[in-house]
């Protein structure tokens, strides 16, 4: 069976600098993937990448999704494809929040979300203006959700989110799962994944390389005792 996505031997620049090398990855349908790795490692990046950003250029290495290469791919086809992202730090748009979801088809089909993620005071305000950090972290969630993906990009949904707010961001991502939504979930502290149903790969990156990639086993670990831990069990 052929990956839903696959990234093979990719090397990417930005500014004329490599900032991935070498990075393979494979996701299949229905799997729940994590990636960690300290700040700046380039779990972000890869991401971003994913969804072709195009401050990125890949100068060597593939990207496919369900068999068909998409590097050279703009975002708007990527997600047509049905591959959504949530961003960590979602630009602001001039447009009201309640327009995007009714856009996005099935007008109502998100009233337990909206429920769910505390957003019904934010429906009529333009997206992200005046949102607070979790608010922004909810809405980025919801209007992924709502274009029902094959694949979701999660990058650092609990980062600068608070207690409450994590538990009910886990909820929401479970509901991606439940749905049968493959997903790509960055962090950074690892704050989310207790709330998560379920993790099947742990991969983490260093220094732009893919340190380790495979049984989620280490993730409490990790996070307990950082990432020499997991290199002394590998090494």
């Amino acid at each position: 069976m052929k990956p839903l996505l696959e990234v093979k031997d990719l090397y990417v620049e930005a500014s004329g600098q490599v900032i991935l090398q070498g990075i393979n990855l494979g996701i299949n349908e229905h799997e729940v993937h994590v990636l960690m790795g300290p700040n700046g490692a380039g779990k972000s990046t890869l991401l971003r990448v994913i969804m072709g950003d195009p401050r990125y250029k890949i100068v060597r290495g593939t990207i496919k999704f369900k068999g068909k290469t998409i590097d050279s791919l703009k975002p708007y086809e990527r997600a047509r494809m049905g591959i959504a992202m949530a961003y960590q730090t979602p630009p602001k748009v001039s447009v009201k929040l309640s327009y995007l979801l009714n856009k996005l088809g099935n007008p109502g089909s998100d009233d337990h979300l909206i429920e769910l993620l505390n957003l019904k005071h934010l429906l009529d305000r333009n997206l992200h203006y005046g949102f607070s950090g979790g608010e922004a972290k909810r809405a980025e969630l919801l209007l992924t959700i709502k274009q029902r993906p094959e694949l979701a990009l999660l990058d650092e949904p609990d980062s600068g989110v608070d207690v409450d707010s994590l538990a009910v961001i886990g909820k929401a991502i479970n509901e991606l799962i439940e749905k049968g939504a493959s997903i790509l979930l960055v962090t950074h502290m690892g704050h989310i994944l207790k709330y998560l149903k379920r993790v099947d790969v742990l991969h983490v990156i260093v220094g732009g390389r893919m340190a380790y990639s495979g049984d989620p086993e280490f993730i409490d670990e990790i996070l307990s005792k950082g990432y020499e831990a997991l290199f002394n069990k590998v090494v």
